[in-house]
């Protein structure tokens, strides 16, 4: 090592020797309170309450509600382009709608910090009450959350901000009658064995817990559990249904998930639990001109008493029910808007 060298490194140490420590930014941490620690309350008491009856929804005069309704995109990303605002809610009324699902995908929440986030969802609580809707709130994620493997990026989350997230929910919205309904977590899967082994057992407890933690704070909101095979198969629940009262299940009939005839087999998968349980079917789409499976599955769902909500009202997540945001409305928005006015009839 030459000389010189030697000489420039020994400067160097001299000059960082002197140079001032960099000031701790100011943070009363002690201070810190959660974003959600104050109810929201405006509007709160201006929806009917619903809740559950056995297998049913039933609104305070104990009259048994459907619902028909669709999901918007996450509001971060309609925020983020433009297209957050009352407007984009009435459009969605227009269509039929009486329930909107608002999915919360769990790198946006990060991002955007809850107490931002909130901001946003307090507006859609504005809107939809005064619009006369209510709101499916739905945890956006897909995949083995036990395992925390998950099927793209935009999903990865844990069971402790899981709980965090419908902590802060429950907390937050306790006692708005707007938030009609939690759905605990998108679609569970192992993507054909790909994120790890999953035992349903696993799965019922975690709910389970979910659901009391939930309880702690907001007693009316009813939850939703999603079986596996992307919110499909609810077959475990002949056997071993959830220890929890006043809950209901989703399921996610896509077309592909089996092949005709499918009348047969929606009974075996997930028809069968709406005997006993409510039902909603938070997501399907695609519904192509021609195509028997879109006046299949309105018949099948609403001649079984199972409420439902079509993806996805946003020209950029499909299967789309717009091509734009002039709001033109595809073939399956078409059919969409017609069903949810009631002209495809259920079924015998």
């Amino acid at each position: 090592m030459s000389t010189r060298f030697l000489v420039l490194l020994a400067a160097v140490a001299a000059a960082l020797a002197q140079a001032p420590a960099p000031e701790r930014q100011m943070h009363r941490w002690w201070t810190d309170r959660p974003p959600d620690m104050r109810p929201y309350t405006p509007g709160a008491k201006k929806m009917p309450l619903i809740s559950v009856k056995g297998n049913r929804f039933v609104d305070p005069q104990g009259n048994v509600v459907l619902f028909r309704g669709l999901a918007i995109s996450d509001p971060d990303k309609l925020e983020m382009e433009g297209h957050w605002n009352r407007e984009h809610f009435v459009k969605v009324k227009e269509m039929g709608a009486r329930v909107v699902r608002i999915p919360v995908h769990p790198v946006a929440w990060r991002e955007r910090t809850p107490a931002e986030y909130f901001k946003l969802l307090d507006q859609a609580v504005d809107w939809c009450t005064e619009l006369e809707m209510y709101i499916d709130l739905d945890w956006h994620s897909i995949g083995n959350l036990p395992r925390g493997l998950f099927q793209d990026p935009m999903y990865d989350t844990s069971e402790q901000e899981t709980f965090g997230f419908w902590r802060a929910m429950a907390r937050h919205y306790a006692g708005h009658n707007t938030l009609a309904f939690f759905e605990l977590f998108n679609e569970p899967t192992t993507y054909y064995n790909k994120l790890g082994p999953a035992s349903w057992e696993e799965w019922k407890k975690i709910n389970e817990d979910l659901i009391a933690t939930i309880r702690a704070y907001n007693v009316q909101a009813i939850p939703l559990v999603a079986g596996f095979d992307w919110a499909y198969d609810l077959t475990p629940l002949r056997l071993s249904p959830l220890a929890a009262q006043g809950i209901g299940y989703s399921v996610h009939p896509y077309a592909n998930k089996r092949p005709q005839p499918w009348e047969g087999r929606w009974e075996e998968d997930f028809g069968f639990a709406a005997e006993r349980y409510p039902v909603v079917a938070t997501e399907f789409a695609g519904f192509p001109p021609q195509s028997p499976f879109g006046p299949e599955i309105i018949k099948y769902l609403e001649g079984k008493g199972i409420s439902w909500m079509v993806w996805c009202f946003d020209p950029e997540w499909g299967p789309t029910l717009i091509s734009d945001w002039n709001y033109t409305l595809t073939a399956s928005g078409e059919f969409v808007k017609q069903a949810m006015h009631g002209a495809v009839k259920p079924g015998p």
